[in-house]
């Protein structure tokens, strides 16, 4: 379902007018289509996050610029990741993701999480419930979605939301719904629903603890009479690709730099961590890298481009790991 997809988290671009930024963000998604791209996804936020820049920068609405998209665009799936189950009622997201189904003609995801953000729901006027809460939520909503999904008319009544005779029409073009992704690596609750509910799951670490992780969810799928294998297992990441390792050393300087950060200056073990969520190199060491993930259990990838309003830069990541995932 998903080998190879690129997320644009940040709608900030040097020299681009608030007026000519949907079209350039449909360049990048449109240019990732034709470099080997299988999806394309965005955020579920409304402020800019803390480590990509300041609150105050652009953001969108994930759900009216993912349509926008499906317009524009021909064969890459599109979805969040993920959507932040507290910002809406899932009867809602559920028509919206459906909506996003047919108008892409068969190419949404669904993607849900518990949410997180905090600040958020503060500024905004969300609640922001305790955790366990928040993952009981997100487990009715997973219910009510594929529900929604998969029949014409639900009714279901959970602790936190209900749907009475609700009408899902036009249903969705993907035969079955559209898939449910679920965000996260939380052990006894979240890996347990992707076990329970999901078609997809997105985790979180380096290859050690992916390969735990995978252990983690083959157990649960054990417990709940699932086939693991027909869950696809992915990885968000952010990717600086360059020609050679050195021009990719010399972009993640910049891309540091830019948040207020010296490479140089940094002490190892916060450069250690931040080296962790990246991945830096020209085709041989991302190659490699990439292989090391796989070799953990994943099928699919997610990247964060940080300079992907370059569309080379797009092109020359999707290149790259064409040349591993394809």
């Amino acid at each position: 379902m998903i080998r190879m997809g690129l997320q644009i988290p940040n709608f900030t671009y040097p020299g681009v007018a608030t007026e000519d930024l949907f079209e350039r963000v449909v360049d990048i998604a449109v240019t990732a289509e034709e470099s080997g791209f299988d999806s394309v996804w965005v955020m579920d936020h409304f402020f800019q996050l803390p480590l990509l820049g300041p609150p105050s920068n652009e953001m969108f609405e994930a759900y009216t610029l993912l349509g926008a998209l499906a317009a524009r665009t021909q064969r890459v799936r599109l979805g969040t990741m993920v959507t932040g189950n507290t910002y809406r009622n899932p009867a809602l997201l559920a028509k919206q993701v459906t909506a996003l189904d047919v108008i892409s003609r068969g190419r949404a995801i669904c993607g849900l999480g518990a949410a997180w953000f905090d600040v958020e729901h503060q500024a905004l006027g969300f609640a922001f419930p305790s955790v366990k809460e928040r993952l009981d939520r997100l487990e009715e909503a997973v219910q009510i979605c594929r529900a929604m999904f998969t029949q014409p008319v639900s009714t279901l009544e959970g602790r936190y939301y209900s749907i009475v005779d609700a009408y899902n029409s036009p249903p969705p073009v993907t035969p079955g719904g559209p898939p449910i992704l679920i965000g996260g690596s939380g052990e006894k609750r979240t890996l347990r629903m992707v076990a329970q509910y999901a078609d997809a799951c997105n985790i979180f670490g380096g290859p050690a603890e992916i390969h735990r992780l995978v252990g983690v969810l083959e157990r649960h799928c054990a417990d709940v009479g699932r086939d693991p294998s027909a869950i696809t297992k992915t990885r968000l990441g952010t990717l600086v690709v360059g020609s050679t390792l050195a021009e990719a050393e010399a972009k993640f300087a910049d891309m540091l730099s830019q948040r207020g950060m010296d490479v140089a200056a940094l002490p190892a073990e916060v450069l250690e961590q931040v080296r962790a969520r990246v991945h830096v190199g020209g085709p041989d060491e991302i190659g490699e890298q990439v292989a090391e993930l796989l070799d953990a259990g994943l099928d699919g990838l997610i990247f964060n481009i940080p300079d992907a309003h370059d569309l080379d830069s797009v092109r020359a990541a999707g290149e790259i790991l064409a040349k591993t995932l394809g």
